[in-house]
């Protein structure tokens, strides 16, 4: 969402776990991946792209429709797409809208048959493919007129991109495109003002939290609208105390597991949270950080540039990013993603699509959309020194091990159900209910995993 992290403020002690390990390991997994940017995009063509054994002028002439939100990605992709037609002699037409009116509209367009677009972000993976909208990608990937899989090079993807696109029977239907990690945000100078760690335990959170807390400012900002929406946090704690949002086709958030962790998630909300939290969407809890209303908050490691961006946030230069919060005794467990970029199953250009997506997910175009701040799916990317500038060097190693720390199996169990939005929405009326005191985390849970279920068995 806008550029880079900034050192905590040093009268604030950091562990080195917190803040430090996430550097350390992907400084390991990264040595020797990155690649200076200071090519001239008439370079990158003439040189990077050449060296890949793909005729890329193939499909010249032909023309392919990209559809997504206006995002990050889309934003930073659509600034290549004229050397990418240059490279190609593919044309691309794009259509980005408004989140909530992309999304909306595509399932509508798919289920109609529309040929159109070609390629577009996607989100209901488990829907998507039930439907036969996508088109299955294996094949292409083998086909070498149109793969040249030691140039694309997939072991330099992060684990999770390799891991998310694989469905059940082991078939690819997407790219991944983007990456994203629940984090934790700290306000350096107002746990340093009373002498506070940057918490590790959800126990030390809890009490961090309630120290922070004044009548100027809320000790955490989470969400908790009643909306699946709003689950990536609650989820992340779910995960981390050892729970499962779906399990054997079943909603599992009755567990003991699942309760634990809503139980304390309700309670760290409803004693140190933001009057009004129930209410609280991303862009409430982004705003509270960034007008310095919160001494911490939890969400997606995409809202660190915005944190980050002097022109937007109060606390730019007081701004700190950790690792998720654990349970003693086992690691954190945060919810990721990745945004992704499938191939309509009835377009009639696939294998153009199928091209576009191949160059617009490679090293080269990866390491250029990363200096621009945007968090790619590829390690080399992480690692360049214009993406650490650009999202900030921080804000990416504890993005990075967040990443690393996630359960890719549990974060796609419930993203690719089909019915993946209701059981969402079920869940977090019962969060809503639990941080609202209206409920107990054991009532709201059972409540809401009956109701989730009835909606999968239809």
């Amino acid at each position: 969402m806008a550029p880079g992290g900034k050192p905590l403020n040093g009268r604030l002690p950091v562990s080195r776990r917190t803040l430090v390990k996430g550097f350390a390991a992907a400084g390991a997994a990264l040595s020797g991946t990155a690649m200076p940017l200071r090519w001239s995009f008439a370079e990158d063509t003439a040189a990077m792209y050449a060296s890949a054994a793909v005729d890329w002028k193939q499909f010249a002439g032909q023309s392919i429709t990209l559809a997504g939100a206006i995002h990050p990605w889309s934003n930073a992709i659509a600034q290549l797409l004229p050397q990418f037609t240059k490279l190609t002699g593919i044309d691309v037409v794009t259509d980005f809208q408004l989140e909530t009116a992309f999304l909306g509209a595509l399932p509508i367009k798919l289920a109609g048959g529309s040929r159109t677009p070609d390629v577009f972000m996607f989100l209901t993976y488990g829907q998507g493919i039930s439907a036969g909208w996508l088109e299955p990608l294996n094949a292409y990937y083998s086909d070498r007129s149109l793969t040249d899989p030691d140039w694309y090079n997939e072991g330099d993807l992060l684990k999770t991109a390799r891991a998310f696109p694989v469905w059940t029977d082991g078939e690819r239907y997407a790219f991944p495109i983007t990456s994203e990690a629940v984090t934790l945000f700290v306000n350096s100078d107002a746990l340093a003002a009373k002498n506070l760690r940057v918490p590790e335990t959800f126990e030390e959170l809890l009490a961090t939290a309630k120290a922070a807390k004044t009548n100027e400012m809320s000790g955490i900002a989470m969400r908790a609208q009643a909306s699946g929406n709003s689950s990536p946090a609650a989820m992340s704690y779910v995960f981390s105390y050892g729970g499962h949002m779906v399990k054997d086709n079943k909603a599992a958030f009755a567990s003991p597991e699942a309760i634990a962790a809503v139980a304390m998630y309700g309670e760290t909300l409803s004693q140190a949270g933001p009057v009004g939290v129930g209410s609280y969407e991303w862009y409430h809890v982004l705003n509270d950080f960034l007008q310095g209303r919160t001494a911490m908050a939890i969400d997606s490691s995409v809202l660190a540039r915005d944190i980050s961006d002097p022109a937007k946030s109060r606390v730019a230069n007081r701004a700190g990013f950790a690792a998720f919060p654990h349970l003693d005794g086992r690691a954190g467990n945060p919810f990721m993603s990745h945004w992704q970029a499938c191939i309509n199953g009835k377009s009639r250009n696939k294998r153009a699509a199928f091209l576009f997506l191949l160059w617009a997910t490679s090293r080269p175009t990866s390491l250029r959309t990363a200096a621009a701040g945007l968090a790619t799916t590829r390690l080399s990317a992480w690692s360049s020194e214009a993406f650490k500038q650009a999202f900030g060097p921080q804000a990416a190693a504890a993005a990075l091990t967040n990443l690393q720390n996630a359960d890719v199996d549990r974060a796609k169990a419930i993203l690719f159900h089909p019915q993946s939005r209701p059981i969402q929405d079920a869940f977090m009326i019962g969060v809503n209910e639990v941080v609202s005191g209206t409920k107990s985390a054991k009532d709201a849970m059972t409540a809401a995993a009956e109701k989730a279920n009835a909606a999968i068995r239809g």
